[in-house]
């Protein structure tokens, strides 16, 4: 059996079980959940430490939780390290200090199938090894979904990803699967230490991040404009994984979806204002919580 064992608990989240717990416990969610449609097909999550995005992706989760619980969750990462085209975590465990994940593997093996024939997909378990886009969502949905099963596939953004998640809709469609498609990625990364700082420092490029840049990109996820959204991350540096947020929306589109809800966006720079005091002009990184 392959096991992907956790590589950013202890850093990116709590390394153990009631560390774990006591931070999901403690993260703020509104008392009255955002209104979104009875049957959420998907979502966007951002992936950054859970001090500074936990609480937005735990929302996009606990929303759909208060609808639904699907049996399985196909999960559309970011790739921050090179791969190969879209890779798939074909079978076995994922562990986290909440315990294990099974991957779905009869669903991994119909999308594989589908996908692959037409060269989009391809499975890899040590593409998965690294990255940990994907692995910082798993304990929110062991303590939301106990019995939840995963298909992981890494979307780097470079070709198919809108015809990947098609394919991926369709056959949860056509299996009638319970399954819910969720996309991982951050939006501007901004700041000299980024090497993104079109509009300078300070008040009024944070501004510019939160009313311009990011709201591109949250405006194609309302309208699920799924073709647009790599295109738009290449020309204005606004998500660092637009393969993940288009094939989750090509599925979701698939899957009834016809508009996407924003139940949550902050940045670091809000976040280190409201939590530590603190007011760093010189880098900030947006965090969508989005449900379709």
């Amino acid at each position: 059996m392959i096991v992907r064992e956790p590589v950013v608990a202890g850093r990116f989240y709590p390394g153990d079980r009631e560390g774990c717990l006591d931070a999901i416990r403690k993260m703020y969610v509104p008392e009255e959940l955002p209104d979104v449609p009875d049957r959420p097909v998907g979502g966007v999550v951002p992936h950054a430490g859970w001090l500074f995005s936990g609480e937005t992706a735990f929302t996009v989760l606990s929303v759909i939780a208060s609808r639904r619980r699907p049996g399985t969750i196909v999960l559309f990462g970011a790739a921050h390290r090179p791969v190969s085209g879209n890779v798939l975590f074909p079978e076995g465990v994922w562990r986290s200090p909440l315990g294990e994940v099974p991957v779905d593997r009869r669903l991994a093996d119909e999308i594989l199938a589908r996908a692959g024939a037409a060269d989009l997909l391809s499975a890899d378990a040590r593409a998965h090894e690294a990255e940990h886009s994907l692995e910082v969502q798993l304990p929110f949905l062991q303590y939301l979904f106990p019995e939840i099963r995963i298909v992981p596939i890494l979307v780097p953004g470079d070709g198919g990803a809108v015809a990947l998640g098609k394919v991926a809709g369709e056959v949860i469609r056509d299996r009638q699967a319970d399954a819910v498609c969720i996309g991982s990625s951050d939006l501007t990364h901004y700041g000299p230490s980024y090497g993104f700082a079109p509009q300078g420092l300070g008040e009024a490029a944070v501004r510019w991040v939160r009313d311009e840049n990011d709201r591109r990109m949250l405006h194609l996820m309302e309208t699920l404009d799924a073709e647009q959204v790599v295109p738009e991350a290449r020309e204005h540096m606004n998500a660092c994984g637009a393969g993940a947020i288009a094939a989750t929306m090509a599925a979701a589109r698939v899957l009834g979806a016809s508009v996407g809800h924003v139940v949550r966006y902050t940045t670091s720079f809000d976040v280190m204002r409201q939590k530590m005091g603190q007011a760093d002009y010189t880098a900030t990184v947006g965090y969508p919580g989005v449900v379709f």
